[in-house]
């Protein structure tokens, strides 16, 4: 309770009775003043949650199975017709649902295409050159899709023009490591050889960068039943493991978030400059080309040379898995040959964007993006994303028309040639770069929302915990098993986290889609949400019909999700995301969930480098900088959210000052200068590993310098390079922090 004293001369008497009446009167209007503002407050904050639980409500998963077969009728690969009609159709229903306005936007990329006159295969040829054995032009036709036609043969997308020939040589999954265990370990040399490789573990680009660098002159992708095939699961139609003649596409690129690799850094619009094609980013040099196991197993069956090196080595074919070079006996005059005649050309693609304004802060974006493109129907990647996606729209399309709009703009995009290396989203991100560094709030990824139907699966910014956490306390488990409980109960009993107790766990993210350009270049805060297989029992990679002719509706209909029970949790997290980032007054981002990363990623890296403890003493390699640093990160944390926790929301000034200060938290993690040999990589507490484009690495700059170390042969130098990295990183997380402090 206030209180007011008397300056004058009478504490008692007429005139401190006025006091006192007044001292009463200016308390008891205080207190409704605070009442009716603590009302209001709830007021608002009531209707925000009512208007979420009607948009929950409003989504429909029997709409989403509709999406979803209409979206997967026919192929739309990237740069063709099929795709631009779809942008269309999409375009025309999100202005039907009642967006603000709704665009296409194009740009013109260099996209890859197999030569229809020439097809790509792979054949074996005796000592006069004859070819003896040829592998598949195609896949066996899909059920039901039989008379479809554009359905592009298996290739791997960017692949040089070549027709090398020569021994062959089996790689395992074609790992760095893997390539160590052969040539330091066993004494054999891949180069001037042809090498084979299981999908699998890590990205098919470095695969191919891999056995560049170890002197290859052409690689063989296949798919191992061991990675592709689930145990006591039938083949496609059968059941969902991938059948003998079945192929994963994909592109070969190693991009490092660089985009069209011809126009990197910049937009790939009519006037751009772009580089000839002997100087553009993260092409192959060496001809690549994907089969079926079935094939593969005729390549391995003659394999010669010595034995796998370790049981791991060994997928689930009938051949002895030795790794050669060359073939066996009788076979050792016969070589392997590669066909190559793939041609790269630049390509017009389309990606759509639609705008539902902001009634409050229409400067300010959050954006749901996912890619509409595929390799052939797509029934999980990624229309099972675009179907949701489509869902969401219409759902917050019908809440506009009952009088709400979001406080803050939400745009929502199609976007194009996601599957030639993310296209569509970087060149938008790069065209729009500096709106976005001023007013990017949050994006939220909407590729795949299945790829399994076990758990939820999630990797987001550390800001985005809290606000993933308790959304998913609200919503009901799809699970068997939990009914009447929530997603959160669910998904914390399936997937703990290893780190914290009584949470589930949530993942760093990597790369492979299109929220890296939004996050590890611009530095907006980004999370991504799907359901999963169990990782802890299911080894094989990913689901096994990815990115082959049988990824289609009838797989999700009929194996995955029947009731759609799981794309619709899925479309109430990522449309509860955006709702709640585009609504909330205060944004629903904690600061001190990204202090616990930092300091558990510092003991994390420094627990790595104490593995050169020697050497670390020797160089005088200290992480006291950093973890000095974090320290710093933490206070200041604490104190923002005091703050935050007092702050008067109807003060615009200090509301907006704070809810930049959140918005703006990730962009201060960002590096102008990029990572080393890595300049599109940004992000100094996040990238993609280095060694595998999928997987996310912490502190990820040290981590590449410690990395290099054992390759070295300059110690000192290699050192140093860790020194540097430490010092970028504490002057970083110290310049983050910095920027959370109370304003003067």
């Amino acid at each position: 309770m206030w209180t007011l004293r008397s300056a004058g001369r009478c504490p008692r008497g007429p005139c401190a009775s006025a006091l006192g009446l007044a001292s009463g009167l200016l308390g008891l209007g205080f207190l409704l003043g605070w009442f009716m503002k603590s009302s209001h407050e709830a007021t608002k904050t009531d209707l925000q949650h009512n208007m979420k639980m009607a948009f929950f409500e409003e989504l429909n998963a029997e709409n989403i199975k509709k999406f979803l077969y209409n979206f997967t009728r026919i192929p739309h690969l990237a740069g063709t017709k099929q795709n631009f009609h779809l942008a269309k159709q999409i375009q025309s229903q999100w202005k039907e649902f009642g967006l603000d306005s709704v665009e296409l936007v194009h740009y013109d990329v260099l996209l890859s295409y197999p030569n229809k006159t020439h097809p790509n295969y792979i054949s074996i040829i005796d000592g006069n050159g004859n070819e003896i054995f040829n592998t598949s032009l195609y896949e066996p036709p899909c059920p039901g899709y039989e008379n479809v036609s554009d359905v592009v043969p298996p290739f791997s997308a960017f692949s040089p023009k070549g027709t090398p020939q020569g021994d062959l040589v089996y790689v395992n999954y074609a790992r760095t490591e893997d390539f160590f265990k052969l040539e330091r370990d066993m004494k054999i040399s891949c180069s001037g050889k042809i090498v084979i490789a299981r999908y699998g573990k890590i990205f098919r680009g470095n695969k191919v960068k891999n056995a560049e660098l170890a002197g290859a002159k052409g690689i063989i992708l296949y798919s191992d039943p061991a990675d592709s095939s689930a145990p006591g699961v039938p083949s496609y139609p059968e059941g969902w493991s991938l059948p003998g003649g079945g192929v994963q596409r994909g592109n070969v690129l190693t991009l490092d978030g660089a985009g069209d690799p011809l126009t990197p850094g910049y937009p790939a619009n009519e006037y751009a400059y772009r580089r000839g094609i002997a100087e553009a980013v993260g092409l192959p040099r060496i001809p690549v080309h994907p089969i079926g196991y079935h094939d593969a197993h005729k390549l391995l069956e003659k394999m010669g040379g010595p034995a796998a090196p370790e049981h791991s080595w060994k997928g689930s074919l009938p051949v002895p898995y030795n790794v050669g070079p060359g073939f066996i006996g009788n076979f050792s005059t016969q070589k392997v040959k590669m066909h190559i005649h793939s041609n790269n050309k630049v390509t017009r693609i389309y990606n759509v964007i639609g705008t539902l304004r902001g009634a409050v802060e229409p400067d300010r974006y959050v954006i749901l993006g996912g890619h509409r493109d595929s390799w052939v129907f797509g029934g999980i990647d990624p229309q099972s994303g675009a179907a949701v996606v489509q869902e969401i729209v219409r759902s917050f399309g019908t809440l506009k028309r009952k009088g709400w709009r979001p406080r803050r703009t939400i745009l929502f995009a199609s976007w194009d040639a996601e599957e030639f290396g993310l296209l569509g989203s970087t060149e938008w991100a790069e065209d729009n770069s500096r709106l976005l560094q001023e007013r990017g709030v949050a994006y939220i990824n909407a590729d795949s929302s299945i790829e399994g139907n076990y758990t939820l699966r999630v990797e987001c910014s550390p800001l985005m915990y809290s606000l993933v956490y308790n959304l998913t306390k609200e919503l009901q488990s799809p699970d068997e098993g939990f009914e009447g409980k929530s997603l959160y109960e669910s998904w914390n009993e399936k997937s703990p986290s290893s780190e914290v107790t009584g949470k589930p766990r949530i993942g760093k993210l990597g790369s492979g889609n299109d929220f890296e350009v939004f996050f590890q270049r611009l530095g907006i805060a980004s999370g991504r949400a799907r359901y999963t297989k169990n990782w802890a029992t299911s080894k094989f990679s990913s689901y096994p019909l990815y990115h082959s002719v049988y990824d289609t509706y009838e797989l999700v209909e009929k194996f995955y999700d029947p009731t759609f029970k799981n794309h619709l949790a899925v479309a109430q997290i990522r449309g509860g995301m955006v709702f709640e980032v585009a609504s909330s007054v205060v944004l629903p981002f904690d600061c001190q969930d990204y202090a616990v990363v930092l300091k558990k990623y510092a003991d994390k890296i420094y627990n790595i480098s104490m593995k050169h403890e020697q050497e670390m003493q020797k160089y005088r390699v200290s992480f006291d900088s950093l973890y000095s640093a974090v320290k710093n990160f933490t206070e200041i944390a604490s104190k923002f959210n005091e703050r935050l926790h007092d702050l008067d929301k109807n003060n615009p000034i200090l509301l907006r000052i704070m809810n930049d200060q959140l918005m703006f938290l990730e962009r201060a993690f960002i590096d102008p200068l990029g990572l080393p040999n890595r300049p599109f990589y940004r992000h100094v507490i996040y990238a993609p590993s280095s060694h595998n484009k999928y997987a996310g690495e912490s502190f990820p700059g040290i981590y590449d310098a410690l990395f290099d170390i054992k390759s070295s042969v300059e110690p000192s130098k290699a050192w140093r390079e860790v020194k540097r990295q430490i010092s970028i990183a504490a002057f970083t997380v110290q310049a983050a922090a910095g920027t959370l402090r109370e304003v003067a």
